[in-house]
């Protein structure tokens, strides 16, 4: 199963008739290029969790950043980590099963 596939199944196992009316992700694009996604965990098996912000930058193309914070996943990176950040949330949630 690839990411999306695998975020697709996650996000429809979180459906239960209420979770999806307050919460839910986002996926952006800014200005740097590159990524944004925010993705709710409030009502999630993952409600609670803290990760502090971490930046990563080997170069000026090449960087990402995240943090779990206040029941959201908020990721950021260059214009080629959007596969990568989604993987990363996947590791986090399948770390906490």
């Amino acid at each position: 199963m690839n990411v999306l596939e695998w975020l697709e199944d996650w996000y429809s196992k979180e459906c239960n008739g209420d979770w999806e009316h307050t919460f839910g992700l986002q996926i952006n694009t800014i200005d740097n290029p590159g990524w944004s996604i925010s993705i709710d965990i409030k009502g999630t098996n993952l409600e609670g969790l803290q990760i502090p912000y971490g930046y990563f930058e080997n170069n000026e193309n090449d960087w990402y950043g995240y943090k779990v914070e206040n029941d959201k996943y908020d990721a950021f990176g260059d214009a080629f980590k959007l596969e990568f950040l989604l993987l990363n949330f996947q590791k986090i949630v399948e770390s906490k099963r």
